[in-house]
């Protein structure tokens, strides 16, 4: 029987079924979360996020002799995280605009990723831009609407000072810049955009037009966004498929979570 053929159910018990022979591999793209991870820092004159903070209620002792269990405290944007449209001026006024609300679909979607270790690793003010797009879709084709984008950069396995690289002037980390971020939201019609530094945006985009274009115009269209990642490295450019379910927070801008992806084992 050809694929096309199954049934729903049967297509979903040949996916388990490869699932665990081994034929689909998952693979893991969140960072721990943890008191170590770096959060963003604003200016002074604005609110701040909360780190990481884990406080034991008790393991196996006078706080309770027959179970193990912690008190958890951080920021929406913490760790490995969502954002939700609600999370920038931009998106603040449409339809099912947070966590709670947004439809399911997007948190399983095909993703394709763009591989930018070698620029990134000569430069750590690497802008992407529309043309580098342009010339990945030429080896690897047309980026399909409705689909996770992820920029490799590997910054998914920097740690501490070397992974904020925060400077007297702010954060120095790569990034789309808004010509790329249109072309992938306006042209392309992608679900989201993704990266493994603290941000979707480039660490010096303050200084773009418009500022902040990756929050500013995915948001804006309704799309999301993905940052500190890990592992990209075992991503193919085009064929996983992308599973990122926040937690449903009431009225949430966004949230940490555990995102993985379905991997073909030939790949």
């Amino acid at each position: 029987m050809q694929p096309r053929d199954q049934s729903p159910a049967e297509l979903l018990s040949a996916l388990t079924g490869m699932i665990a022979s081994g034929g689909v591999q998952l693979v893991d793209l969140t960072r721990t979360l943890s008191p170590d991870d770096p959060t963003i820092v604003m200016p002074p004159e604005f609110g701040q996020s909360w780190p990481v903070r884990i406080e034991r209620i008790s393991r196996y002792d006078a706080g309770g002799p027959a179970w193990y269990w912690n008190n958890l405290s951080f920021g929406e944007h913490t760790g490995t995280h969502f954002d939700a449209p609600a999370h920038w001026i931009t998106g603040r006024d449409l339809a099912c605009n947070t966590v709670d609300t947004m439809p399911l679909p997007p948190m399983v979607a095909p993703v394709s990723v763009i591989d930018c270790t070698k620029a990134c690793a000569q430069d750590a003010d690497y802008l992407l831009t529309r043309e580098a797009i342009l010339a990945w879709e030429e080896e690897h084709g047309q980026i399909a609407r409705d689909e996770w984008v992820l920029m490799r950069s590997g910054w998914g396995d920097k740690t501490g000072a070397a992974y904020a690289n925060l400077k007297s002037d702010g954060a120095h980390t790569p990034g789309p810049d808004a010509g790329a971020i249109r072309l992938l939201v306006e042209e392309r019609g992608i679900l989201g955009f993704g990266t493994e530094t603290i941000g979707t945006d480039w660490g010096q985009a303050a200084h773009l037009n418009p500022p902040y274009p990756a929050h500013s115009i995915l948001h804006g269209h309704g799309r999301y966004g993905l940052q500190c990642l890990t592992g990209l490295e075992a991503l193919p450019p085009r064929g996983a498929v992308l599973i990122a379910a926040p937690l449903k927070v009431l009225a949430g801008s966004g949230s940490p979570l555990r995102v993985l992806a379905l991997v073909p084992a030939a790949v």
